[in-house]
């Protein structure tokens, strides 16, 4: 029984997977924009060959470094976990490195130290990060054996730029004496400290490592990197009391969240946007402009409102959709894209899709239905052979429970109520993309009519042009006032 505790310490279950079924794609469409994963190998101080992933835009942009955040694992985890990390932070410009610790995974290494020796191995990526023109600054999100590596390594280290911290231990000989009372293992007090004395001297014979050395609230009142911490309240593995006790020692600017669940069970969304929020603020990632820009541009005639990188995206998709944007219940960054759940299947996403709003039939004019009638056959022949082209733009999603992951078509939603003259097509995919045809193709064959009615059709533009920016206008002071008093309302 003593064996099997310290293999539970030093040699818990070892993640085995392929990493072209477990990982994010080589190449893959994420919120709109197309990233990679680049793959390397490292080697540690006592000779370990790590294997590592680094997830960047694709193109990288120029002269625009990029932050990165290093995401750590768990004792029984790999590079497969950070997929979600991938999903909130991508999205913002804040590149993701992940590696497997040595004694994890596809590395190298025979035990795990729950933190002591993957601290070494965390140094090795920040140099090899550091040595990269291409990214500025680097923050650390570890999860349990992985909080724990950061925050030991973040105390070696002040230029971290923030630490997310997700179910740390405080003391790893603390940690041990109360599993015995979780799994019930039946023995008097002073015969459980001579076990775990043995076991502490079994543990350091074979993976160099004393586990009373393991004390987080030792280097706590060292360390005063900003710091996100978060204990699910169900958790009976690590307490939630341990991340309090580092969170009350702690000597830098610091914040905890408590949520539903258990050790290993998914993080709510609520969590992610605080995560999220808290990387945005404290490793600053350039704007860059991304292609849903681009969609909303070659959409939806705006007028004279152009989409750049100051604008809020999320914002104007909401403004221009019709529909509250994900996880506006729950404290989001407006700064960053909604993430999509990875635990629903890829139909069951598809269905929760909302439907496409009746905004679009204010966009169609009256003038403009007699063309759309007429050219019906020949849109209807065009949209058929760009059909494929649509469908070009596809997100693929991820799970940490060594699912698969699969691909999925990011079409604009399905239309229930579409328009009437779309009414006799039965294929969905046609009408949605009749509904997100822009009205700018149909005012252009105009060109064709007499002059009489070109000046007529130019005077009907601009009265639609201005009851459109009207209305976009209406709906940007609603959707920002009720974003101000969102906000206000969480900070009272």
């Amino acid at each position: 029984m003593i064996d099997q505790f310290i293999n539970f310490v030093i040699r818990p279950p070892r993640a085995e997977y392929n990493p072209d079924q477990y990982l994010w794609e080589a190449d893959f469409t994420l919120a709109g924009r197309r990233f990679k994963r680049l793959d390397l190998e490292l080697k540690n101080r006592r000779g370990n060959a790590l294997q590592c992933s680094h997830y960047v835009p694709s193109p990288f942009p120029e002269d625009a470094p990029l932050p990165c955040v290093i995401y750590c694992h768990g004792n029984s985890g790999c590079r497969a976990d950070a997929n979600e990390a991938a999903i909130v932070l991508l999205p913002s410009n804040i590149t993701v490195f992940t590696l497997d610790f040595s004694g994890s995974g596809l590395s190298d290494g025979d035990y795990v130290s729950l933190g002591w020796h993957e601290k070494d191995d965390l140094k090795i990526v920040v140099s090899y990060l550091r040595s990269n023109k291409q990214i500025s600054c680097i923050g650390l999100w570890g999860r349990s054996m992985g909080a724990v590596t950061s925050l030991l390594y973040g105390a070696e280290d002040p230029s971290i730029a923030g630490m997310v911290l997700d179910s740390a231990f405080s003391n790893l000989f603390d940690l041990m004496m109360e599993l015995v009372d979780v799994y019930k293992i039946r023995l008097p007090k002073f015969t459980v400290k001579m076990a775990v004395q043995y076991m502490r001297h079994v543990i350091q014979k074979k993976a160099k490592f004393d586990i009373m050395d393991l004390n987080c609230t030792q280097v706590a009142p060292k360390t005063y990197i900003a710091a996100l911490f978060g204990h699910a309240m169900g958790d009976i593995f690590i307490q939630p009391h341990h991340s309090d006790l580092i969170f009350k020692s702690y000597a830098g600017d610091k914040n905890i969240i408590k949520f539903e669940g258990d050790h290993n069970s998914p993080r709510p969304q609520f969590y992610y946007d605080s995560v999220s929020i808290f990387f945005y603020n404290v490793l600053h990632p350039p704007q860059v402009p991304s292609a849903i820009s681009r969609n909303f541009e070659k959409y939806y005639n705006l007028g004279d409102l152009k989409v750049g990188a100051g604008m809020d995206e999320g914002l104007l998709g909401e403004i221009i959709m019709g529909v509250p944007s994900a996880g506006a219940d729950a404290a989001s960054s407006s700064s960053a894209p909604p993430c999509f759940s990875t635990t629903n299947s890829i139909g069951e996403f598809l269905s929760e899709l909302p439907p496409v709003p009746d905004v679009f039939e204010s966009l169609l004019d009256e003038d403009n239905t007699n063309d759309l009638d007429k050219a019906k056959d020949d849109e209807q022949l065009h949209l058929q052979d760009n059909t494929n082209e649509q469908n070009e733009e596809c997100c693929s999603f991820s799970s940490s429970n060594r699912e698969s992951w699969g691909r999925c078509s990011s079409l604009g939603g399905s239309e229930d109520g579409s328009l009437d003259d779309c009414t006799s097509t039965s294929n969905k995919h046609q009408m949605t993309l009749k509904a997100l045809a822009t009205p700018l193709r149909i005012i252009q064959r105009k060109s064709s009519d007499s002059p009489k009615e070109k000046k007529k059709a130019a005077v009907d533009l601009k009265k639609s042009k201005r009851e459109k920016l009207e209305s976009l206008s209406q709906r940007i002071r609603h959707c920002i006032l009720k974003r101000v008093n969102h906000r206000r309302h969480r900070s009272s």
